[in-house]
């Protein structure tokens, strides 16, 4: 590909099955897609970035539905490789007044496949950002091995590094994830974290100033934290800690909030926002998404995210 990329995304993609009622009583299952990576990728190419998305996409009945998908969103998909294994799957439920239900089936699915053959150094050198997750880290040895080689390329060709752990009991370990942080901490030049799950577990440090000044000793440049206790996000830049709320109206499902949040902010550090603006930025992206049913089909557009964010937004 010729023109650059502002953004290129590592990961896993998985069909998204979900009703607004009881798994065990639906009888109409609402077809889509997710996964943390590619919502990531959709929400900067929703806000207007130009994204790639390196994945293995499975050799079943789903294939052709899933990039088609990704084309129509606008994604880059020169680097996407097949793989005979099956793509993933989730089901997901949220009845009215009730717990959302979540079921999830991403063993031996194809993106596990991802190894650094998939890893191309030339395309990661024509890109602003290169970002992956624990998630992908999470997929298999060979996935893990290829966020490190994209971290190395792109710190080779001055490309900016960015880096979500995601944990969840769902799919690692404390243990794991922080052997997977390590793993690549000292590539990262942007790092995403939430307080209630990340810094918890990987670092196990509670004073905010003290996690920052830890990650700043690590060497990564722009720090966010998302602290749902806070109600807000905390951004450390250049020695400084600035406290953004959440822009939340309305919250009706929230994940993948955290995904879009992270594209909307790599979207906006690779069009002239500053680090705390992008904070700002990023947090209307992840709060109309919230307002909606889906991890990625509710993930809004540009225009309506910067008519906010030019009135005003939040703590502008």
């Amino acid at each position: 590909m010729d023109e650059k990329l502002d953004v290129i995304t590592i990961g896993e993609s998985l069909i998204e099955l979900s009703s607004d009622t009881h798994l065990s009583e639906a009888d109409c299952l609402k077809k889509y897609y997710g996964g943390d990576a590619l919502a990531t990728a959709v929400s900067a190419a929703r806000a207007g970035s130009k994204v790639g998305f390196i994945t293995r996409v499975g050799e079943d009945v789903f294939r052709d539905y899933l990039i088609k998908s990704w084309k129509d969103e606008g994604l880059d998909v020169s680097q996407v490789k097949s793989s005979p294994d099956p793509n993933g799957i989730y089901f997901i439920a949220r009845p009215v007044g009730c717990k959302k239900e979540f079921a999830y089936y991403r063993k031996r699915i194809a993106p596990a496949k991802l190894s650094i053959d998939d890893i191309s150094e030339s395309y990661i050198a024509n890109s602003k950002v290169v970002y992956a997750s624990g998630v992908t880290q999470s997929l298999s040895i060979s996935a893990k091995e290829a966020v490190a080689s994209a971290f190395k390329f792109a710190k080779k060709n001055d490309v900016i590094t960015a880096y979500d752990p995601n944990f969840s009991t769902q799919i690692t370990t404390p243990e794991n994830a922080k052997d997977d942080f390590n793993n690549v901490i000292c590539d990262v030049d942007v790092l995403f974290m939430s307080a209630k799950y990340d810094t918890v577990n990987i670092l196990e440090i509670d004073s905010l100033e003290n996690i920052m000044k830890c990650i700043w000793d690590m060497g990564v440049g722009i720090i966010v934290i998302k602290d749902s206790h806070a109600g807000g996000y905390y951004t450390g830049y250049n020695g400084n800690i600035v406290f953004s709320e959440f822009y939340a109206r309305d919250v009706v499902d929230t994940t993948c909030s955290g995904d879009a949040f992270n594209g909307g902010f790599l979207h906006a550090i690779t069009h002239g926002l500053t680090p705390f603006e992008a904070t700002r930025f990023a947090s209307i992206v992840a709060g109309l998404q919230a307002n909606g049913i889906g991890a990625i089909k509710s993930i809004p557009y540009g225009d309506e995210v910067y008519q906010i964010f030019e009135k005003g937004g939040i703590n502008a």
